[in-house]
Formats: C-alpha cells, structure tokens, sequence
C-alpha cells in the first residue's frame, strides 16, 4: 500500500456527536485492532464495551471523585489547583456515545527472570520492566483500533489520564478480569467539531541514521 493517508488521518477527537456507533462496526474495529504485534502472540488484551450513557457518567464522575480525594491531602496548593483544573481532560470521553475500556494482562518480558537468577544486573532488569513490553504490545493495539475506527468514519481518542481511578472505575462497572488491570479508555464516536492536531517535529530531528 503507498498510500499512507490512513495514517494522517487519524486525529484524537475530544467532542462528539451523540450519533449511535453500531455493535456491527465497533466489532469490525476491534477484530482489527487484535491484528498488531503481539509480544511472545500473548494477546494480552481484554475490551469492556460500554454504551450505556448512564454508566458512562458514573464513570466520569469516580474519576471526579478520585481526584478529588487525593487533592484534598496535597499541601502544595499550586499543584493541587493544577491536578483539579485538568481533571476535564480526563473525562471528556462522558460525551461520547461509546467507551471501550481496554484491560491488559502482564506476563514475564524475555530474560527477566534469568537476570533475576544472577546477581549484579540491576540496571538491566530496571530497564527490561521500565521499557513494560507488555504494554508495549497494548499500544500497538489501541493504535490500530485508533486507526480502524478513522477508517470507518469515526473519531476516537486515547486516554491514560484518569488511571489513577482505575480501580474506582472497575468497580463502577462491576468489572472484574483476573490477571488485568485498566490501561486506557478509548471513547468512539463521530467527530462534532473541526478535526486537527498539533504539528510534528521535523522527521529529520527524530532520526538518527548508522551506516
């Protein structure tokens, strides 16, 4: 395929319509997010559908509630008035007519617990389980979901922001999944508002070539 279009397309979309998303296309979007790259082909990966514009709230509004709470115990009134102010941009996502809740289970990375085994590579197990492969595998996954979902028509958006509620979120939708936790929620719907992105930095400043 020469055409990269698909890819430029894609923009993260923070306003919605209200215009349903059919079970049929949000099916279609996820089969083709599972086509990525897969760590050890772990498919560490789970999706909660949620539809229902009541429970979506609710949603929005435990991470409301968590933020609050930990607001409450800073002492830095600066930083507690930034943490408060942006606690909107984790919650957007209470517009949108469809949130998939995407769920990751860990496994253990390639050589971690060799280097376990062995004492003197501190530094290397640190970077084997800073650089999560697990997770690393999810964000191939919600990028061709981001991407699927531009190519049927639709805008979508990948939010960590509220992770922090996690838990609070999982019990809001009586969820549970033994092994996985909440790794991002990523509402869908078509796009009610004029479609851009911030600018990129120059390819050449972002490469480095070895001949």
């Amino acid at each position: 395929m020469g055409n990269l279009d698909f890819i430029y397309n894609r923009h993260s979309i923070r306003k919605f319509s209200q215009q349903d998303v059919p079970m049929k296309d949000l099916k279609k979007i996820l089969e083709a997010s599972t086509y990525c790259a897969s760590a050890k082909n772990v498919q560490n990966w789970h999706f909660v559908v949620v539809k229902n514009k009541e429970l979506i709230e609710n949603i929005a509004k435990a991470i409301e509630q968590k933020n609050s709470e930990i607001a409450n115990q800073l002492n830095d009134e600066s930083q507690k008035l930034a943490f408060t102010k942006f606690v909107r941009f984790a919650t957007f996502f209470r517009s949108a007519p469809v949130a998939i809740l995407v769920y990751a289970s860990s496994y253990t990375p390639t050589g971690l617990e060799e280097l376990k085994a062995v004492n003197g590579y501190e530094e290397e197990i640190n970077h084997i389980l800073e650089m999560s492969p697990q997770m690393q595998s999810i964000g191939a996954l919600i990028e061709n979901l981001l991407l699927a979902a531009t190519e049927m028509g639709y805008g979508a958006c990948w939010m960590t922001s509220g992770n922090y509620a996690a838990k609070e979120i999982s019990s809001t939708i009586n969820f549970e999944k033994k092994g996985f936790s909440l790794a991002a929620i990523v509402p869908i719907g078509v796009p009610n508002s004029p479609i851009k992105s911030p600018g990129r930095k120059p390819v050449d400043e972002v490469i480095s070539v070895i001949e």
